[in-house]
């Protein structure tokens, strides 16, 4: 169950509906994009919520079990980063080199690939290395964001990649490839001489 792999999430209907209904998929070995799909498929089978906040939550937590199966770890969770105001992130993770990785998670995209964009902006202003994806269900969606980044018109977002499509497993491996660290506390200030007398 959720508890058991480090969700220390409190009985939410998302991570109750999770541990009822996706359990058995977690345990099955399975393509990345096959696992997020039979757990899609099953939610929506079972659920024909309107509600995007639940379907949200849901999506949130099948990423992260998905990077808890490939021990892509530690993973943050709705992370605020230092530095960067007025944001909470979907799942950052923190690489060796010293660098953050959103995953911005979206079921649907419409006009909100562009709050993504804007939060990717925002990290990579303070965090220069960072790198940014937003990864959604809906393909032609997807395809759309991906021109705009390749024609300039979205400028922090790194890639767009739609969690069903075979291209999905490839960027799971690369991710798999990063060593990840929970990062340490940060000096605000250092100083050659401290006066405070």
């Amino acid at each position: 169950m959720l508890k058991d792999i480090g969700f220390k999430n409190k009985k939410s209907q998302s991570s109750q509906f999770f541990d009822e209904n996706c359990w058995e998929i977690f345990e099955q070995e399975l393509e990345p994009n096959e696992y997020v799909r039979c757990c899609v498929d099953k939610y929506k089978a079972l659920n024909d919520s309107k509600n995007n906040s639940l379907n949200g939550s849901i999506f949130e937590i099948i990423i992260s079990t998905l990077c808890i199966k490939n021990n892509i770890k530690p993973i943050f969770c709705q992370a605020k980063m230092a530095f960067v105001p007025n944001v909470k992130y979907d799942i950052i993770l923190y690489t060796q080199e010293q660098y953050p990785i959103s995953l911005s998670l979206k079921t649907s995209l419409r006009e909100r690939y562009k709050q993504a964009d804007l939060e990717a902006v925002a990290l990579k202003y303070v965090h220069r290395k960072a790198k940014c994806y937003l990864l959604s269900l809906n393909k032609n969606e997807v395809t759309e964001i991906k021109n705009k980044i390749e024609n300039g018109s979205v400028l922090g977002l790194d890639a767009a990649i739609c969690v069903t499509d075979e291209e999905f497993n490839n960027f799971i491996d690369d991710l798999k490839a990063k060593e990840y660290i929970k990062p340490g506390n940060i000096e605000i200030i250092t100083a050659g001489t401290v006066i405070d007398k």
